[in-house]
C-alpha cells in the first residue's frame, strides 16, 4: 500500500533557496510540491486555493513576512508549517507560532531528512483523528475587512474599502484617503495592513499602503526606489524595500 502524498507548498522570494528546497525533497518521493511562491502575498492566495498538509516558509521577505502570513490564515485550518531562514533569531517565534520545525540555510540534508520525518509522524497522528477537511475551514471564514467605520464628530461613517485610494500612517493611528478627503482611523497600519486583501492592497512604504486599481504609472528613481502615480494624480513613493513585490504585483519585468 502505498503512502499518501503529502501536499506541500514553497514559499520563499529567491529562486535558489526554492531550488534547494526542492533538491532536499527529492529523497522524499511521498512529498507532491502542489506550489511554489515568491512572496507571502502569492503564498496566501496558493494555501487557500490548494489546501497544502506543509508550507515550507522563508520568514524576510518583501512585504509582508512568514508571520505575517501566518496571522492571516485561519488558526482552525493552518498546514503543518516549517521555518526556513538564514537567520537563528527568530526560532523562537517560530515555535511560538505553532512551527513544526525551524530550519537554517543553507539547508543540510540531514537535518531536512529529520524535519520531514517529524512531519511524517505528525501527520499521521492527525490522521488518527476524525476531523473535517482542512478547506472547510477555509471556505467558512471571512479573511478580509469589506467595510471601516469611522468616527467623523457625534457620528459613524462607513467606507466602503473598494473606494479607499491609499492609507497612510499617522502616529499610532492611520488616514484613508478616498475621493480627496482624509479620514483619520484609530488603528495601527500594521492592523489594517492584516485585515486587507493583499490581492487588492500594496504596501509600498514602511508607512504606506496603496489600492492596485488606483495605480496608473510607476516611474524609477535613483538608489532603487520609484514613485507611484494615482489615477487622480496623487504621487507616492515606493521604497526599495518593497520594491520587488510591487513589481510582481504590478506585473513589471
Amino acid at each position: 500500500m502505498s503512502t499518501p502524498a503529502i501536499r506541500a507548498v514553497l514559499v520563499d522570494d529567491e529562486v535558489l533557496a526554492r531550488l534547494s528546497l526542492r533538491q532536499a525533497l527529492a529523497a522524499h518521493p511521498q512529498v507532491d510540491i502542489a506550489g511554489e511562491c515568491g512572496n507571502a502575498a502569492d503564498a496566501l492566495q496558493a494555501i487557500r486555493l490548494l489546501h497544502p498538509d506543509l508550507v515550507i516558509l522563508d520568514i524576510q521577505m518583501p512585504g509582508m513576512n512568514g508571520f505575517e502570513l501566518l496571522r492571516r490564515l485561519p488558526a482552525d485550518a493552518l498546514p503543518l508549517v516549517v521555518f526556513a531562514s538564514a537567520f537563528d533569531q527568530h526560532a523562537l517565534q517560530a515555535f511560538d507560532a505553532g512551527a513544526v520545525d525551524y530550519l537554517l540555510k543553507p539547508i543540510d540534508q540531514a537535518r531536512f531528512d529529520l524535519c520531514m520525518q517529524r512531519i511524517g509522524q505528525r501527520l499521521h497522528r492527525l490522521s488518527q483523528h476524525a476531523t473535517p477537511p482542512r478547506h472547510t475551514a477555509f471556505a467558512a471564514a471571512e479573511p478580509f475587512v469589506q467595510r471601516f467605520s469611522i468616527r467623523v464628530g457625534e457620528h459613524l461613517r462607513v467606507v466602503r474599502v473598494e473606494d479607499i485610494d491609499w492609507i497612510a500612517a499617522d502616529g499610532n493611528y492611520v488616514r484613508l484617503h478616498l475621493a480627496g478627503t482624509a479620514l483619520l482611523h484609530r488603528d495601527t497600519l500594521k492592523n489594517v495592513e492584516a485585515t486587507l486583501d493583499p490581492a487588492r492592497f500594496l504596501r509600498i512604504h514602511r508607512s504606506t499602503m496603496v489600492n492596485i486599481d488606483r495605480i496608473k504609472e510607476w516611474h524609477p528613481l535613483f538608489h532603487g526606489d520609484a514613485e507611484i502615480v494615482l489615477h487622480d494624480g496623487t504621487r507616492l513613493t515606493l521604497s526599495r524595500r518593497f520594491r520587488d513585490g510591487a513589481r510582481h504585483r504590478l506585473g513589471l519585468r
